[in-house]
C-alpha cells in the first residue's frame, strides 16, 4: 500500500471524528416538527416536440394522444396515430408543507416508454394527484434534460449518448392548486422527531427544552420528544417552535462503520473501538490465461488443414504476511493509524473489518452497502 494509500484510508477515517468538546447542533438541524413534512405526487401526462425520438407506437401511448386530442373536440382513431414525436412519461414531486395554491414546486420527468431521448420536449398539462387520489398541482412546462442522444444506431450506425437522456426536470414546473391540510399542536403540544433515532439524543433534546422551558418536554421514545405549548401559544405556535429550533443540543451518535464495497468506500465513527487481537491479511491471486494456438498440417500433406487448439495455463501467487498485534484501541485515530501498519489496500481492509467482527474485536455496528 502506498503512502498516497495510507494518507487516503487515514483521512476517510479521521474524517469523521468529532472534537473532545463535542459542539452543540441546533434543535431544527436535528429534529423536524410531526405534521410538517413532504408530501409526495405523481402523475401521467405526454411529452410533445421530440424530434423523432419518441415511443415506438406502444398501445398506450397512442390511446394516450387520442384521449388528448378528444378533449380537445378532434375524434381520430389511436391505430391511426404515430408516437415518434411524443413520449408517454410519469411525472413525481414532493411538495413541502404549507405550500399555498398558487406556489410552484420543481417536477421529475422520467420515460416510461421506449423513447430515446426527451431532448426537446415540452410537458404537456399533467395533474399531479396525492395518495388520497385528490390533485393537489398541476405540471407544464419545457424540459431540463442534462443529457443528449444522437445518432441512428443499429447495424452501421454510430450513436452518441451523454448522461441519461429519458428523465428531466423542470424547475418551478408545477403549480399548486391545494394545500395540504397540516396540524401541528394536538392536545396542546406539538412533537419533535429526530432525524437519526436514538435513545441517548432523545432525553437530551427533552433536558435542554426542560433548561430553557421548565416542566414542559418529555422524551416518548428513541425518536419523539413531546413539548407541550405554554398557554395562550397553541393558536399560533410558530413563535415558540421557533425558540425551540434555536437551542442547542449535543446528540449522540452510535459506533458504527459503513463499508460500501462497490466504491471501495469506509467510512468510521469517532466512537468505535477494537479489543486486543492479532490480525494478519495476505493476498491470494489467480491468474487463469487461455491461448488459442493453430495446429498447422505437414508441408504436401493431402487434405491437411489448420487446426485451433486452445491452451490454459494457471498461476496462483500467494503474499506473505505478518501476524500484528493490536492492543486495545479507544478511539479512531488508534485504530486508523494500527491498521495502516497492516499495508493493505481498502478492499483488504474491508474484509479484516467484518472478520474483526466476527471475532468479537470490533465494538461498533458493522453496516456493510
Amino acid at each position: 500500500m502506498s503512502p498516497s494509500s495510507h494518507a487516503w484510508f487515514l483521512a476517510v477515517l479521521v474524517a469523521s471524528t468529532v472534537p473532545a468538546i463535542a459542539a452543540g447542533s441546533r434543535v431544527k438541524d436535528l429534529t423536524v416538527v410531526a405534521g410538517a413534512r413532504d408530501n409526495q405526487l405523481v402523475g401521467y401526462g405526454l411529452v410533445a416536440g421530440i424530434a423523432s425520438d419518441g415511443d415506438k407506437n406502444p398501445i398506450y401511448t397512442l390511446q394516450t394522444i387520442a384521449n388528448l386530442l378528444q378533449r380537445h373536440g378532434i375524434t381520430v382513431p389511436a391505430s391511426t396515430l404515430s408516437s415518434k414525436n411524443v413520449a408517454a412519461v410519469i411525472v413525481t414531486a414532493d411538495i413541502p408543507a404549507f405550500k399555498k395554491p398558487g406556489a410552484r414546486i420543481d417536477v421529475t420527468v422520467s420515460s416510461m416508454g421506449d423513447a430515446k431521448s426527451l431532448q426537446g420536449g415540452v410537458l404537456l398539462q399533467t395533474p399531479l394527484i396525492g395518495a388520497d387520489g385528490k390533485v393537489y398541482a398541476v405540471a407544464q412546462g419545457p424540459l431540463l434534460i442534462g443529457g443528449v442522444f444522437g445518432g441512428a444506431g443499429g447495424p452501421g450506425g454510430a450513436t452518441v449518448q451523454k448522461n441519461h437522456p429519458t428523465t428531466a426536470q423542470i424547475v418551478g414546473g408545477a403549480l399548486v392548486e391545494r394545500e395540504i391540510p397540516t396540524l401541528l399542536v394536538h392536545d396542546q403540544a406539538i412533537e419533535l422527531l429526530l432525524r437519526e433515532p436514538d435513545f441517548t439524543s432523545s432525553a437530551r433534546l427533552a433536558a435542554t427544552v426542560n433548561a430553557a422551558f421548565p416542566d414542559s418536554a418529555m422524551a416518548v421514545d428513541s425518536t419523539t420528544v413531546r413539548v407541550r405549548v405554554p398557554e395562550g401559544q397553541d393558536a399560533s405556535p410558530v413563535d415558540f417552535i421557533a425558540r425551540l429550533e434555536a437551542l442547542e443540543v449535543v446528540a449522540d451518535a452510535p459506533a458504527r462503520v459503513i463499508i460500501n464495497e462497490r466504491t471501495g468506500t469506509i467510512v468510521a465513527s469517532s466512537r468505535i473501538a477494537i479489543s486486543s487481537c492479532a490480525v494478519s491479511h495476505g493476498n491470494l491471486t489467480i491468474t487463469v490465461a487461455s491461448n488459442l494456438d493453430v495446429s498447422q498440417p505437414q508441408p504436401f500433406a493431402q487434405g491437411g488443414k489448420p487446426v485451433v487448439t486452445p491452451s490454459t495455463q494457471t498461476s496462483v501467487t500467494e503474499e506473505k504476511g505478518a501476524l500484528i498485534t493490536l492492543p486495545e484501541m479507544p478511539t479512531v485515530e488508534k485504530v486508523a493509524a494500527a491498521l495502516n501498519q497492516l499495508g493493505v489496500t481498502p478492499r483488504d481492509m474491508m474484509s479484516i473489518f467484518q472478520a474483526m467482527k466476527q471475532a468479537g474485536a470490533l465494538q461498533a455496528e458493522l453496516v456493510l452497502r
